[in-house]
């Protein structure tokens, strides 16, 4: 007959075997929750991904031809502006009175041209007359009509005429010099006159103003920064094992920082042919097809760029796929149990792959719930219908 202290030790050891083969149900052939994806067909798309910033493809620094004191900003920051428009003015007092001494200094050389003009007639309308008179004098020398010396005297004075004529016309040339040394005076001083109003390049936007009335600014300097907005791109940097995927034209996803919830179009306008020796990337300029609402320049931005799509296959999830011994596959689900199986794939997407071998359609693959291991072949398990 069993005593009572029997009868506990027994009762112990019961409890302590019904604990262990609970534990050993639970971790070993207790149904594992995890969750489901039925293969279906669809579309692959393969992405590039880079990271960069927005670009303008035209932009220009504002700056003065000549040294000057500014005395106007006509536009500000975030301003639109058309070609042509006046966006600066230098103090333009000194090359207005420039361009006045230049006027008069053509104004006096033209006359001098002109009065050199009226003795050059002058002197030709003397050595008209002195002409005459020598051949006068010649024709009645030879008749002994007058003496030697009155014609000696008429050959001098024929001789003085033409001297005079051709003294008025090389003064003459010289005028005209002086003229053409005028006029470009006055071009060069108008033109100056011309560099103290500062234009808008093209149409666009004013980025940034640099300068204010009151500064004495010199060629170089910048007043405003602005920017072409009919083309903007993200100069994205890629890695060096992509080029040999990307070309000019590829479409292109953009996802700005500022709005990360909203893709944007793009497409490849081209690439760069010098890698970066110490991150070994090379960069990718990819238009902006579209902008979000509120954008600035130099904002960061993510691209995706297609490099290859595949429309109509089997695919899967890449968090399904599990790698082993170097070789892809996924767990499915055999008749309520998880099984290994092997896979070949084909185009690699940033979300999905293309299963070519190994899985056909409505086959249920299986990945461990968050926070949970993966659950070993021929263990049990359970999921929410896919």
């Amino acid at each position: 007959m069993m005593t009572g202290m029997k009868i506990k030790l027994i009762v112990k050891i019961l409890v302590l075997l019904i604990i262990i083969g609970g534990v050993f149900y639970w971790f070993r052939l207790a149904p594992v929750n995890v969750q489901a994806y039925k293969i279906v067909k669809g579309t692959v798309v393969n992405e590039v991904m880079g990271t960069g910033t927005l670009e303008a493809r035209i932009r220009a620094n504002i700056s003065p031809k000549i040294s000057g004191l500014l005395v106007e900003v006509l536009t500000d920051q975030n301003a639109r502006i058309v070609k042509g428009q006046l966006l600066a003015r230098l103090d333009d007092g000194d090359w207005r009175q420039q361009v006045e001494v230049a006027k008069s200094d053509l104004d006096a050389a033209k006359a001098t041209v002109e009065r050199i003009g009226a003795e050059i007639e002058s002197a030709q309308a003397t050595a008209v007359r002195a002409r005459a008179n020598l051949e006068r004098n010649s024709s009645l020398r030879k008749n002994q009509v007058v003496a030697q010396k009155e014609l000696e005297s008429a050959v001098e004075s024929n001789d003085v005429a033409e001297a005079n004529i051709r003294r008025a016309q090389l003064a003459r040339i010289e005028a005209q010099r002086t003229v053409e040394k005028s006029e470009a005076s006055l071009h060069f001083y108008q033109e100056r006159l011309k560099d103290t109003s500062l234009c808008a390049p093209f149409d666009g936007l004013v980025v940034r103003r640099n300068r204010d009335p009151g500064a004495v600014v010199v060629p170089g300097t910048s007043i405003l920064d602005v920017i072409s907005t009919d083309e903007l791109w993200i100069s994205a940097w890629v890695d060096e094992t992509a080029m040999g995927l990307l070309a000019s034209g590829q479409s292109a996803r953009i996802v700005f920082r500022s709005a990360s919830d909203t893709m944007l179009g793009g497409k490849v306008a081209r690439l760069g042919s010098e890698t970066d020796r110490e991150t070994r990337e090379f960069i990718v300029d990819v238009d902006v097809l579209q902008l979000p609402k509120k954008w600035a320049v130099g904002q960061r931005a993510e691209v995706y760029i297609e490099t290859g799509r595949r429309n109509d296959i089997l695919f899967v999830p890449q968090k399904f796929v599990i790698w082993r011994d170097g070789q892809p596959g996924v767990f499915i689900d055999d008749a309520g149990k998880a099984k290994w199986q092997k896979i070949s794939m084909g185009l690699r997407g940033k979300e999905n792959v293309e299963v070519t071998e190994g899985l056909s359609s409505d086959k249920i693959v299986i990945s461990a719930l968050p926070g949970t291991d993966l659950p070993g072949a021929g263990r049990a398990i359970r999921y929410d219908k896919p």
